[in-house]
């Protein structure tokens, strides 16, 4: 179990060394001799978990200190000491200073420890449901954009058709010009709704873990990307270096969504007019972790849209032909994975992405 980090404040020196010396085996215990050097322990140390304080000290009220530091550090858990009975700091103590528990001095050690052990209980759950709720709003953020732009998305290509058809019906346009058009709404139709299924899987399967083979994985990226995109990877100097001398295990779904999208935007945000087109694609696999490297010479991505390029649907270039969701996707697929990612982008000039993978081979 984790162990409870606390503070003690109390003017009086003797009592600050027998808290310490009865729980100092069961909690890390900070002590302190006034509010100021309380403050400084809070400012230095971003975990503690419950604060005990002494009511009467010379220069603030536990009350006043509680109530003092509610917005700064609103976490941890206060337990308020005194030494007299009196309703009214019991009263205060509440309203005021948020105390989550009142203990008369000399303290029982075993009504201690159960305080201090209940307080640690409520920090806990109040820390699990603060990241449920921030959790459900993300979710509520992203379902709303979700709506919004999946409404847009698969509308504009079925207006498109809709155009398509009635010129043909004038006899405005070729037969195979008809087709040509048709098959693009199509193909970014299907890759839309990929996309929505790979969002979905990602969120709602659980974890298969087998062995990777990354060789394996680019080339059916590769394959998958001409198939969805109708287009050619030949005028683009691909070099690939793989370096797998060990036994790597994750989700093999997951693993081929991050390399199918990376890959694909690597291709898709070329330079069109560019005859130098490049992608380098390196892959290192170690006991630990499986770190890839895709880089390209393409158009990049400006400092204004760099640090909003992992959020639901957005759109960071004006050659964009996809609905923004691709990048999301990545992030979200390697938080199941527990990976990281990093990007280096530069616009005109072309974009890095580092990713790490964790290996989950265990050998027997």
């Amino acid at each position: 179990m984790k162990k409870i980090n606390l503070i003690y404040i109390d003017d009086e020196i003797n009592n600050l060394h027998s808290f310490k010396a009865k729980f100092r085996n069961d909690y890390n215990i900070f002590l302190a001799n006034n509010s100021t050097e309380a403050f400084q322990i809070l400012t230095e140390n971003s975990d503690i978990h419950v604060i005990l304080s002494d009511q009467r000290m010379p220069d603030i009220t536990g009350v006043v200190f509680f109530e003092s530091i509610l917005h700064t550090f609103p976490d941890p858990i206060r337990i308020l000491l005194t030494g007299y009975s009196d309703i009214s700091v019991v009263i205060d103590a509440i309203n005021k200073g948020n105390v989550f528990r009142y203990l008369e001095k000399p303290w029982n050690d075993h009504e201690m420890k159960i305080a201090i052990e209940n307080a640690f209980q409520f920090y806990f759950l109040n820390t699990q449901l603060k990241s449920k709720n921030e959790e459900l709003k993300k979710k509520n953020e992203e379902l709303n954009r979700f709506v919004y732009s999946a409404y847009h998305d698969l509308k504009a290509p079925l207006k498109s058709m809709e155009g398509i058809l009635n010129l043909a019906k004038l006899d405005a346009i070729k037969e195979d010009n008809v087709l040509q058009l048709f098959d693009k709404c199509v193909r970014k139709l299907d890759y839309f709704i990929c996309s929505i299924t790979d969002y979905y899987k990602n969120t709602s399967v659980e974890k298969i873990v087998t062995e990777i083979h990354f060789e394996q994985i680019i080339k059916d990226s590769f394959e998958l990307i001409q198939q969805t995109h109708n287009c050619s990877i030949k005028d683009i100097n691909i070099s690939t270096s793989i370096i797998q001398n060990t036994t790597f295990v994750s989700d093999e779904f997951r693993v081929h969504v991050i390399i199918s999208y990376l890959l694909s935007n690597a291709v898709k945000y070329q330079k069109n007019e560019s005859s130098n087109k490049e992608l380098i694609i390196n892959v290192v696999v170690t006991d630990q972790i499986a770190k890839l490297t895709i880089k390209d010479n393409g158009i990049g991505i400006s400092t204004a849209h760099i640090n909003h390029i992992f959020n639901m649907f957005y759109r960071g270039t004006s050659q964009s032909t996809g609905s923004g969701i691709g990048l999301y996707i990545v992030k979200e697929t390697l938080d199941k994975l527990s990976g990281k990612i990093e990007v280096i982008s530069e616009e005109n000039e072309g974009t890095c992405f580092e990713i790490q993978i964790p290996n989950e081979y265990k050998p027997t």
